[in-house]
């Protein structure tokens, strides 16, 4: 349970099987959560159920990481990713939505952002998951401060 929950639902498993290698495991977490995060803002739900979706994400990441962060953060565990994307999402639509979403992405997958690389950093399963909610929130900053703009 905690592997088929740590992998996104067995999606963190499928690039591994495709090319030999965990690389991109990440976007198929982060997918998940823009397919998600798009659900429920086509469905108009309130910004709080995005906000329900990115803790209950954060809990399952922390609960599942847990008996494989000895093994460092091992590639195919992606719901850290889901988690952090969906952190990112909260109240947005739009191309605010759209550029949360990205930069999200783009600072958990170069980690050069303040605090991001720092957070990885953390033990066991809070460093695998935290770096990626640093990377969210990079995200929803930029997000809101677009929307702010009026964009």
């Amino acid at each position: 349970m905690h592997r088929l929950t740590a992998s996104t639902f067995g999606l963190g498993l499928i690039p591994r099987r495709l090319w030999g290698s965990d690389a991109g495991a990440g976007t198929f977490g982060a997918a998940f959560a823009w397919v998600l995060g798009g659900a429920l803002l086509w469905a108009e739900a309130a910004w709080w159920w995005t906000a329900a979706a990115a803790a209950l994400a954060t809990a399952a990441s922390l609960w599942a990481a847990r008996p494989f962060a000895p093994e460092g953060d091992p590639g195919w565990i992606c719901m850290d990713e889901t988690a952090g994307t969906l952190l990112a999402l909260i109240g947005l639509g739009g191309w605010p939505w759209v550029a949360a979403a990205a930069v999200a992405r783009a600072a958990d997958i170069w980690k050069v952002l303040p605090g991001v690389r720092a957070a990885e950093r953390l033990p066991g399963a809070v460093g695998i998951t935290a770096d990626d909610l640093a990377a969210g929130l990079y995200g929803l900053g930029v997000g809101w401060l677009l929307r702010a703009l009026g964009l």
